[in-house]
């Protein structure tokens, strides 16, 4: 990840390009050219090529703040993705989605702490979205995708608390009462942000995906910001 300057982009209608790496639709198939360096401690070449095939596509955006200042859009609930990168050791098939996030504002204006969690299950893919507002209100969602692209609201099963990450972010996920989730691969560790693979029961199917807690109080410390200015450097002068 690098943040970059106006310079550095180019868009059109099947295409984004930023700095080196770009995002292209070619017929169904989403290609991802990724050309970056790679953050501290482990400064080396990210280069290669995830190709991502959706299932369906979907025309769902979801409102996270009554003002719809922010908004998720899943894209791609349910895909197949392959993954062909240039390092000994990043080359799989498997599950996958594609999603975004955007706004108005910056998260931590709204947010104190949210969770989010996709879940392949029968059928197609079930979305969490659980988030704690600064005002004191709170987002409850759970949204089930089929693999046409349609959705439907789904169950919301109980909040059940998950191990805290290494950083002792606070997480929790749904899951059938009496089950306990467990985090089966960790993805990314922040002091503010959790990323990882949780395995979960869902309407009594055992099911494994990719879940993420925020804390926005932690990164809202201006002891963190120069943290994330290291791990996400900035290129403001890169040029075609």
């Amino acid at each position: 990840m690098t943040d970059r300057g106006r310079s550095a982009l180019r868009q059109a209608r099947d295409c984004i390009t930023v700095g080196p790496s770009s995002m292209r639709w070619d017929g169904n198939h989403l290609i991802i050219d990724i050309n970056e360096m790679g953050a501290p401690p482990l400064i080396t070449p990210v280069r290669g090529r995830v190709t991502l095939r959706p299932t369906g596509l979907t025309a769902v955006e979801m409102p996270l703040t009554e003002d719809a200042a922010h908004i998720w859009r899943p894209f791609a609930p349910t895909a197949h993705i392959d993954v062909d990168l240039a390092a000994r050791g990043w080359k799989w098939s498997g599950h996958g989605y594609f999603d975004a996030n955007f706004g108005t504002r910056a998260l931590e204006e709204d947010f104190s702490t949210w969770s989010w969690g996709r879940f392949p299950t029968k059928g197609g893919s079930t979305c969490f979205y659980d988030a704690e507002r600064l005002d004191g209100s709170v987002l409850n969602s759970a949204v089930f995708f089929g693999e046409d692209g349609q959705h439907e609201i789904a169950a919301l099963q109980p909040k059940t608390r998950l191990k805290r990450s290494l950083w002792a972010v606070r997480r929790e996920t749904r899951a059938d009462t009496g089950y306990r989730p467990k985090q089966v691969m960790n993805m990314l560790d922040a002091p503010f942000y959790s990323r990882a693979m949780v395995q979960t029961q869902l309407g009594g199917e055992e099911t494994t995906g990719v879940y993420e807690a925020l804390d926005l109080r932690r990164f809202r410390s201006p002891l963190l910001k120069p943290m994330l200015a290291v791990r996400v450097p900035r290129r403001p002068s890169w040029r075609f």
